[in-house]
């Protein structure tokens, strides 16, 4: 007797797509209530790639490194949510995916202590020209221990830092500085409450006045239009020339080929990057400076934090799947609808 292989039949999971790797073990949660488009190899997808991925699902985890905007939604007609790992979400064109009717998503709070330690790690390091020591240690130019001949940075304690972007991270720096005694001054579209100037010992005052007073000027701004540039060569030249610029904000924010020039000009005294221009692309002028410490976008790079990432962003997605409102949910007007 002939026995006939058991039929099949298309799956009556959801289908996801999963842009960029994750833990396997989330990838296996994932995988119990979902059918999972997934990319371990974490290969960054094309435009074209990304747009025929997104018009095969009903959700997606993605990450800074997909842009989506209409373009890429022109095919989508089952999506529902797009769920960024990440607290940023420059890489979302809201309005779209607004009027396409997509749930947007971010991971808020969850990375906001890590992020404000490795800024301040960053600023320790840059005022203190670790690097540049560390690769004078390596390049046997260390020959004897001197009081004068020896890399000299800048004092933290009792300095004044100023911080452009007073959110939760900006006020995760502030709280840092208070511990070294230093004066925080910040610059933010709005005033925090006296409560929280108070928690952060924190005075508010304009662009200008902190480009002009601080000795270490600290960018925690989100990435707009209106934001692009915030930092260029007009707002360096106001700045002291002992002064230190750190970027954990996004790329965009600095106008990097003014700042490299700045640099080698020496009218600033160092500077500290996460995040650049294009990255991964680096502006080549910059890796021409000794006096930067560069880091490749590692602020929230901690086990613990970027699983806390990726479990939210799950948390997001499975709820919006489920027909509930999303805990991290940016464009509240999709659901209301």
């Amino acid at each position: 007797m002939t026995t006939q292989a058991n039929p099949t039949f298309p799956s009556t999971k959801p289908k996801i797509l999963v842009a960029r790797a994750i833990f396997p073990e989330a990838l296996a949660k994932l995988e119990e209530s979902f059918e999972v488009c997934s990319n371990q190899s974490d290969k960054i997808l094309t435009p074209e790639e990304l747009q025929k991925a997104l018009s095969e699902v009903e959700g997606a985890l993605v990450a800074g490194s997909e842009r989506i905007d209409a373009s890429a939604l022109s095919q989508a007609t089952n999506l529902k949510v797009i769920a960024n790992i990440s607290v940023g979400y420059n890489n979302f064109d809201v309005p779209a995916m607004t009027a396409a009717g997509v749930m947007a998503t971010n991971t808020p709070d969850v990375l906001t202590d890590t992020t404000a330690d490795f800024g301040f790690a960053l600023l320790m390091a840059t005022a203190r020209r670790i690097t540049e020591s560390e690769h004078w240690v390596r390049g046997g130019k260390w020959d004897q221990w001197s009081i004068v001949n020896n890399p000299l940075g800048m004092d933290l304690h009792h300095s004044t830092v100023g911080i452009i972007g007073m959110g939760r991270i900006g006020q995760g720096i502030a709280k840092r500085g208070l511990g070294f005694g230093m004066k925080v001054i910040y610059h933010n579209r709005s005033h925090l409450s006296d409560a929280d100037e108070q928690a952060c010992g924190a005075t508010y005052v304009s662009k200008e006045e902190l480009l002009r007073t601080a000795d270490h000027v600290v960018l925690v701004l989100p990435y707009t239009t209106q934001n692009h540039h915030t930092i260029g060569a007009p707002e360096i030249a106001l700045m002291k020339p002992t002064a230190t610029l750190i970027n954990i904000a996004r790329g965009g924010i600095v106008d990097d080929g003014a700042l490299a020039q700045a640099l080698q000009e020496g009218k600033i005294f160092a500077a500290g990057l996460d995040v650049f221009e294009g990255e991964p692309q680096v502006h080549p002028e910059l890796l021409k400076c000794r006096n930067i410490v560069l880091a490749p976008h590692i602020a929230s790079a901690t086990e613990k934090t970027r699983r806390a990432m990726v479990d939210l962003a799950i948390e997001n997605l499975c709820a919006a799947l489920a027909g509930k409102r999303p805990p991290s949910l940016i464009n509240a007007e999709v659901f209301s609808t």
